[in-house]
């Protein structure tokens, strides 16, 4: 359900009772008569409203959706228990096409519509998205969904019920104001945004277009060694660039210019927690998706996945 509210009038222009002062009388009654009940009564009734409490959380959650990848091999089959209910789930973030994508209209890639997929946000999806959940599924006791989420901001309030997203080719991605203002609250209420594969000055530039609308008071820092999010599970002080799988078949590990150095950034809230990390100058999503391929080297997928890990955990305890 959705954290937004809005003022409901507590008296009505006729004098009588608002909304806000009837919801008064009831708990007030509620609670008297709660309280001559016998203990096991009330563990039982307590036991009751939590049950539906979770019941009404998941009826609020946006249905499981599958759009089509624009890499065609990501297109993978379902997993047979795709529809369990868990305590976490991968959460990908859907965006719209900026103007100038790498691989939007602009240079003739992907659909007409994004909200179709086939466009930037599809990228590593859902291959990427479903081998990191197995990862994560099997280095921790995390419950995990055996399917990722993808989530529009646009969606009413669906965005609060998922507190981990994640969102790759950050070069290609162009908000809108009202998006902006909706992940700014996401952010600011506790949820944790993890930002790969933007690589080179003119890439971080279209992605700074929309980033400092989300938070244009809060720099983008480097993070610290130190920074608990590198030793959540696994110590992460010897971190490396991952390539892409795309950058290895050139005999390389980057693109463009500015692109040759791994940077760890980040956006910290006003209690020293981070809300945003960005994998600038690297490829972690590639580090999930081509886990399982032989020719894709081993010690970028291992580096990847612990990020990844890490990541979780922290955003989970944080």
């Amino acid at each position: 359900m959705s954290l937004i509210g809005s003022p409901i009038e507590s008296e009505r222009s006729d004098g009588q009772p608002g909304l806000i002062n009837w919801c008064r009388a009831v708990m007030i009654y509620w609670q008297r008569w709660f309280s001559r009940r016998p203990k096991r009564f009330r563990k039982a009734a307590w036991l009751c409203t939590g049950l539906v409490g979770v019941t009404v959380l998941y009826g609020f959650q946006r249905e499981f959706r599958i759009y089509q990848s624009m890499e065609p091999y990501d297109d993978v089959q379902l997993p047979p228990d795709y529809q369990e209910k868990t305590e976490w789930v991968f959460a990908r973030l859907m965006y719209p096409q900026h103007p100038h994508a790498r691989f939007g209209r602009y240079f003739g890639w992907g659909t007409l519509n994004w909200l179709q997929g086939g466009t930037s946000w599809t990228q590593d999806y859902p291959r990427a998205d479903r081998h990191f959940s197995l990862a994560l599924r099997r280095l921790t006791r995390v419950q995990v969904r055996s399917v990722e989420q993808p989530v529009n901001l646009d969606d009413g309030d669906d965005v609060y019920n998922w507190p981990w997203l994640a969102a790759g080719e950050m070069g290609d991605w162009k908000l809108t104001d009202s998006q902006v203002k909706k992940l700014r609250d996401y952010l600011l209420r506790g949820g944790f945004l993890m930002l790969d594969d933007f690589w080179g000055y003119e890439e971080w530039d279209r992605f700074y277009e929309s980033m400092r609308l989300v938070f244009p008071d809060r720099p983008i820092v480097e993070i610290e060694n130190s920074d608990s999010v590198f030793h959540a599970v696994y110590d992460l002080d010897d971190r490396y660039q991952v390539p892409g799988q795309w950058a290895l078949r050139r005999g390389t590990t980057y693109r463009n210019v500015g692109g040759e150095t791994a940077h760890w950034r980040g956006i910290y809230d006003d209690h020293n927690r981070l809300m945003v990390v960005m994998d600038f100058n690297s490829d972690v999503g590639d580090s999930w998706e081509w886990a399982d391929d032989p020719e894709y080297p081993e010690k970028y997928s291992a580096l990847g996945i612990r990020i990844g890990v890490n990541y979780v955990i922290y955003a989970l305890t944080h």
